[in-house]
């Protein structure tokens, strides 16, 4: 049996220690290890020295590419809007497109970005540079902002996922070569709640720690025995499920504590419903919380799409917002709306808009954004014209308002040196 293990690979180790410990607990939760790779120390001091403003992100990605012309990066009378008109916003010479009405009301605490630029127009490309700053590179995956925050500050609530990912991406980079601590939780349905985290009814509490104890017991000579760091990452991570389990804030992911007037706020349907679980797990201590709202992806029909779509995001974002700062929330809370690029100014001969990464739109709201200001220019959604953002750019600017070390290098399993955002410059004018 000992020659057996020792010749097995990483894998089979892991599905082996997992499936042990799932028999004698009695339980079973999404795995939180890593991909083969961790960062090595810390090296160096940073240059770059800031106050966080920030104490946490409510991060909402439209996935597909969102159409900057209809929505954010609107130039009123340019024929390049197609049959979108604009409205004027709660903030002073700030329009937006007119399908986004209850945003509206929220951008006088909102900075617009209005030239961001992609050098990735594939989608699985663009996603992934837009998470990371780094393009994708052979074996590497590279760690998104809230695996860099919880790398460098640690979580905030201890007995809660430092990050949670609302999404259907399988594929999304999360931690990267990050430890298993610092990976996120990923939620599919927000509705449903964190699933398999109670203790089964058979099972009496006397009984639960019997097994835990047993398996303890059990898991120390293979420990020892095979001193891996996925192992023992993985005795970590069942500590970490077991913190959630006994936790008082595990109400934080019961969606039926909230009013039915907060949920007629909000709206129906996976995004609303992710926007209002994102408010109820910053509540509790989770500092990085990321929503996906997809279907963006418009080649065709763009003028009947639209409409449901923008109506999906506009009802939940402008009740997030507005629930934010009426709990006082939104001063220390950075709400970010971005996707990996924007949609051609040329309507398409199938009435659709194309992949477009030379020119698009990202807002920022609270966290000490100083609101209601736009940020770069377009002409007329085509070039970018003054004050260019490149996707290291803007990651940057998360993580100046969270107050990380920009220039802090830290080395993957590879000896590879990355930064939070590899050579990205924050935009400090935007922060008042």
């Amino acid at each position: 049996m000992k020659t057996l293990l020792h010749t097995c690979d990483e894998v089979s180790r892991r599905d082996f220690a997992k499936n042990i410990a799932k028999t004698c607990l009695g339980v079973s939760f999404m795995s939180a290890l890593a991909p083969r790779g961790f960062a090595a120390p810390f090296e160096g001091s940073s240059k770059m020295k800031q106050a966080a403003t920030a104490k946490r992100v409510i991060y909402l990605y439209m996935s597909g590419g969102m159409t900057h012309l209809d929505t954010f990066g609107c130039v009123p009378g340019a024929d390049t809007m197609g049959g979108t008109k604009t409205i004027a916003t709660s903030a002073d010479g700030v329009q937006i497109g007119e399908l986004l009405p209850n945003t509206a009301k929220t951008m006088h605490r909102a900075a617009v970005i209005n030239s961001l630029t992609s050098t990735q127009g594939a989608h699985a490309q663009g996603n992934y540079f837009q998470h990371t700053s780094y393009t994708m590179r052979g074996a590497t995956r590279h760690p998104t902002m809230g695996a860099w925050l919880q790398k460098f500050q640690g979580k905030g609530n201890t007995d809660l996922p430092g990050s949670v990912i609302i999404t259907g991406d399988s594929k999304h980079p999360g931690g990267g070569f990050f430890e298993a601590a610092c990976q996120p939780l990923i939620l599919n349905d927000p509705a449903r709640g964190l699933q398999n985290s109670h203790r089964p009814a058979a099972l009496s509490e006397s009984d639960f720690d019997y097994r835990l104890n047993l398996s303890a017991r059990l898991d120390q000579g293979f420990q020892q025995a095979y001193e891996y760091k996925n192992v023992k990452a993985y005795a970590e991570a069942y500590k970490d499920a077991i913190k959630v389990m006994r936790s008082e804030d595990l109400d934080a992911f019961d969606l039926s504590k909230e009013s039915e007037t907060t949920h007629a706020e909000y709206g129906k349907g996976n995004f609303a419903q992710g926007c209002l679980l994102a408010r109820r797990l910053v509540e509790h201590g989770v500092r990085f919380v990321e929503v996906n709202l997809g279907g963006w992806d418009m080649h065709q029909d763009i003028a009947a799409r639209l409409p449901e779509r923008c109506g999906d995001l506009d009802q939940a974002l402008g009740a997030l917002i507005t629930d934010l700062e009426r709990r006082g929330l939104l001063d220390d809370t950075l709400v970010v709306l971005t996707s990996e690029f924007g949609r051609t100014p040329k309507i398409n001969q199938n009435d659709g808009r194309d992949h477009y990464p030379k020119a698009f739109s990202s807002v920022m709201w609270g966290g000490g954004i100083a609101g209601g200001q736009i940020y770069g220019k377009t002409d007329k959604g085509i070039e970018v014209t003054e004050n260019k953002v490149s996707v290291p750019d803007f990651n940057a600017t998360i993580a100046y308002a969270l107050g990380l070390p920009l220039d802090l290098v830290l080395y993957s399993s590879t000896k590879r040196p990355f930064t939070v955002a590899d050579k990205g410059q924050p935009i400090t004018s935007l922060f008042g």
